[in-house]
């Protein structure tokens, strides 16, 4: 049985094809500059070979059929033919308050989706979009939404209420609903096997640190309080995005620049960040670089934003009360050692040490690390995520019908005997080239 995942944006489809026999993936890649000049297929399949061909789509119809014909082609395909495609699962940004957990994808849960847009203007076109061209070309099969929201839905309404007249919740939905669920349900399930624990007895902080980048305090294994408000944009510094400011900024910017909401939140999303305060870079690597060539923007880009990932952590800290593990996930979270050390740097004092050596060599995505000190009393952990796979479960029970919130499910990952082929595949070459790696891999802990 296969099963493809898709993750729509404005101008770009990402893919996985996944065989559920196997536990297998096939394939992997991206459609980018959908409706763009130059529009590029790169299409990874681990047993066939890697591709990169170019070609024009207009609309992400042209991109999921380019994706098809990708995937069942003779040289570089992995299946036979989309007949073999069981079930779609795509990603859904935001689910407001109508979804608390994924949901097979029909006419009044799709209008549903079209209801909430005003929530997340940014992504959820894109995703619906997304949607309607998959359901254009595979109508025959079950399409289901997984959405990044419905992971926080087990927040308590002190976490998720905002300070505001009441009516803007009753009637607007203003509350805060967090984003990158799929990641912090994946990480957190990992991390509780790590631990040896029960995951509904574990309390974990999870920085998901990547372009979009927010953190996650979970209790007893549940999502409690996130950094993500009612959008994308509230928290951490990141990319291209502020994080937290003060709301008066923006009255005062608009008052002094004549500036339109639109113009405004473009700046907030687009030009902000460490892009903002560099002036330059919003790839973590480029502010490194600069950074270690004294480069000041640089320098002070990094440095705040691992401070307010350290204060964040600080924060659920004192919400959680205990603390079992940190851990760190997504591209800069996994591959940034220098953000890492700054955002941890002195926080001895509420059980967290990492070790340095540790740190510096943990630069992998193909293995779950520990880089706490061995008496740490909090474990501080590298986990990559798996986004794809948590859609490629939900969607599978879905169709089966076997599928229900994550507190009632058990999914494969949170066997301590799991194991991701693709990744073991990868570990290996990486051994081969960084030995030292097979020090640094997180083993489950005895309890």
């Amino acid at each position: 049985m296969v099963i493809l995942t898709l993750n729509c944006g404005s101008s770009s489809v990402k893919y996985q094809v996944y065989d559920w026999a196997a536990s297998n993936v096939l394939a992997s890649g991206i459609v980018e500059r959908v409706g763009q000049e130059g529009s590029v297929i790169n299409h990874k399949a681990p047993a066939v070979c890697d591709v990169s061909i170019e070609h024009e789509c207009p609309n992400h119809i042209v991109a999921v059929e380019l994706i098809l014909k990708t995937i069942t082609h003779s040289n570089y395909g992995v299946v036979k033919n989309i007949g073999e495609i069981a079930v779609v699962g795509h990603r859904m940004v935001h689910g407001g308050m109508k979804f608390a957990r994924s949901v097979l994808i029909n006419d009044e849960s799709l209008a549903t989706f079209k209801e909430l847009v005003d929530l997340a203007p940014l992504h959820n076109p894109a995703n619906i979009t997304g949607v309607e061209a998959a359901k254009a070309v595979l109508p025959n099969v079950p399409h289901c939404a997984i959405m990044d929201t419905a992971w926080h839905q087990t927040m308590p309404d002190t976490s998720y209420l905002y300070a505001l007249p009441n009516d803007w919740y009753e009637k607007h939905q203003v509350r805060r609903y967090g984003f990158h669920g799929t990641s912090f349900l994946y990480t957190a399930k990992r991390a509780s096997v790590l631990l040896g624990k029960n995951p509904f007895e574990s309390n974990i902080i999870i920085a998901h640190i990547g372009n979009g980048s927010s953190i996650n305090a979970v209790k007893n294994g549940c999502s409690y309080d996130t950094s993500m408000g009612m959008t994308p944009l509230e928290g951490l510094v990141m990319g291209t995005r502020s994080g937290d400011i003060d709301p008066g900024i923006i009255f005062h910017v608009m008052r002094k620049t004549g500036m339109s909401a639109a113009e405004v939140e473009k700046k907030l999303n687009k030009e902000s960040g460490v892009l903002g305060i560099s002036g330059r870079w919003s790839d973590r690597r480029d502010i490194e670089n600069a950074a270690e060539s004294g480069v000041k923007s640089a320098i002070t880009a990094q440095e705040l934003e691992s401070y307010r990932i350290k204060k964040y952590i600080g924060a659920y800290s004192a919400a959680l009360g205990r603390v079992d593990a940190l851990v760190f996930t997504a591209g800069v979270g996994e591959m940034g050692p220098n953000i890492r050390n700054l955002s941890t740097l002195g926080l001895e004092n509420i059980g967290i040490k990492v070790d340095p050596d540790r740190n510096q060599k943990a630069k992998c995505r193909n293995a779950e690390l520990e880089i706490s000190s061995p008496d740490s009393p909090v474990k501080v952990y590298v986990i990559p995520t798996d986004e794809e796979l948590v859609m490629t479960e939900d969607a599978y029970a879905l169709m089966n019908g076997t599928y229900d919130i994550h507190t009632n499910y058990t999914y494969s990952f949170q066997s301590p005997d799991y194991i991701n082929k693709q990744r073991e595949a990868g570990l290996e070459a990486d051994l081969h080239k960084k030995p030292w790696l097979a020090e640094l891999i997180a083993r489950q802990k005895k309890m």
